[in-house]
């Protein structure tokens, strides 16, 4: 069966991958193996490091470092509100705030309806109102 009903452990790469930190388990693995994970404070160079209950881990995610202390294990990749009772958010509230109005800066500008090129319809229609053949 799996391997943290009897001992309480799981591997690390696995557990990202349980609490949906990462899309898959080998992009887990490969975060991992490249040291950029610390767990209570000591560096990870192993993806079969194994974790435990009440461990913090620190890791990057996107633009962002993440910090997180686990609460359970996990069975499964289950759903994403399955996957947040794993862990409990310890990333500083500001860079969450930070992260918030990057996403604002980064979005796309809104257009009126209407504004920009003509389609193709509208373009047909100039034409034909300016005597353009």
């Amino acid at each position: 069966m799996a391997e943290h009903t009897e001992t309480g452990q799981i591997r690390l790469d696995k557990w990202l991958w349980h609490a949906r930190f990462f899309k898959s388990r080998s992009i887990a693995s490969t975060v991992c193996k490249a040291r950029k994970v610390r767990l209570d404070g000591s560096v990870v160079s192993k993806a079969a490091a194994t974790v435990k209950v009440g461990q913090v881990l620190t890791f990057p995610q996107g633009a962002h470092i993440r910090v997180v202390k686990i609460l359970a294990l996990g069975t499964r990749r289950g759903p994403a509100l399955e996957a947040q009772t794993l862990y409990e958010d310890l990333s500083p509230v500001e860079d969450q705030k930070k992260e918030l109005a990057e996403e604002k800066k980064t979005a796309p500008a809104l257009r009126d309806a209407g504004a920009g090129r003509p389609t193709k319809a509208e373009r047909r229609a100039i034409d034909k109102l300016m005597d353009r053949d």
